[in-house]
């Protein structure tokens, strides 16, 4: 990169040295890093959430605490699958205003506003601080990357990840998408990562080990070349935004936890083109590849049913 010293910060906001951090991958060449790396814009103020809008406890500055547990199965599995409808919905409606040009803090507005016309609160605003309606990724981010004022530009890739808390319950989901004509190797990327989310979907049957759902999608992107982020994994999800079990997106035989009939939970695989090494921006939010390639995320929210997983975030399409 040219500019910038060797005891200079990194351009990636690390807050390492360059020559500690990215100069030696910088020196290879290859990925959209040097003048294509993604930087931060200005973040926005807050956006307000109406009165009348039922909010989970964190909402307004409290800790995160585990909320009551509703009893009656059949009622749970119906407010589970209103909340995941309600997040596809709002998912597909920002990504309806992906173009080059547009920032990533008015996709937050769409989608906020996409929030309230539900009845619904954005999970992500406040949960331990968290200053935005969703998560947007923009080529590089792994995920969590925090709306701002950087306009999408051409031959972009972006995650839009949204959360929606609804009758008492989240829903969750996230895809990843090209802004415009995007490069073949981008785009095989997201192909591939979308298919390994679906085997990992797949292999959800009760009884089985949790582990099976790594084990699938770790095979489709050895198999592609990709690497699998490690870091950060799929969660369960109810009356909480995160809960048990912990479902990892590669496999690791002590993940031994049974699948069983009536749980709710995500599989959202994040691959990546080069290292699944992460580094995160001084917001202690952005988690960026460490070194500086394209990184895609594709996301769903399931119910463990007798034969296996029902997707409930489905697309106003009905499909996945």
């Amino acid at each position: 990169m040219r500019g910038i010293g060797a005891n200079d910060p990194c351009w990636c906001g690390s807050g390492r040295k360059y020559k500690k951090c990215h100069r030696d991958a910088d020196a290879q060449g290859g990925g959209p890093r040097n003048a294509a790396a993604v930087r931060p814009g200005t973040v926005g103020p807050r956006r307000a959430v109406p009165a009348h809008i039922p909010r989970p406890g964190y909402a307004d500055g409290g800790k995160v605490r585990p909320a009551p547990r509703l009893a009656d199965p059949a009622e749970r599995l119906a407010r589970m699958r209103r909340a995941c409808r309600a997040a596809a919905e709002v998912l597909a409606e920002g990504a309806a205003r992906i173009q080059a040009g547009v920032t990533t803090d008015e996709i937050d507005r769409v989608v906020h506003e996409g929030y309230i016309a539900r009845g619904g609160y954005p999970s992500t605003l406040g949960y331990h601080g968290f200053p935005k309606s969703l998560c947007t990724s923009v080529n590089e981010v792994i995920l969590h990357g925090i709306p701002d004022s950087r306009p999408l530009a051409a031959g972009d890739i972006v995650n839009l990840d949204v959360t929606i808390y609804l009758d008492g319950f989240h829903g969750d989901c996230s895809a990843t998408y090209p802004v415009g004509e995007i490069d073949p190797a981008s785009a095989r990327l997201l192909r591939v990562t979308k298919e390994a989310m679906l085997l990992g979907i797949e292999a959800v049957k009760p009884g089985r080990p949790i582990s099976d759902i790594g084990r699938a999608i770790e095979a489709h992107a050895t198999a592609h070349g990709y690497g699998v982020v490690k870091a950060f994994c799929g969660h369960g999800i109810g009356e909480d935004f995160h809960l048990d079990p912990q479902v990892l997106h590669y496999f690791d035989p002590r993940a031994r936890t049974p699948i069983e009939e009536g749980m709710f939970f995500t599989v959202e695989p994040m691959l990546t083109a080069g290292s699944p090494e992460h580094l995160t921006w001084p917001d202690g939010w952005t988690a960026v590849t460490a070194d500086g390639k394209r990184a895609a995320q594709f996301e769903h929210t399931l119910h463990v049913g007798r034969d296996g997983a029902e997707i409930l975030t489905l697309g106003p399409d009905g499909r996945p």
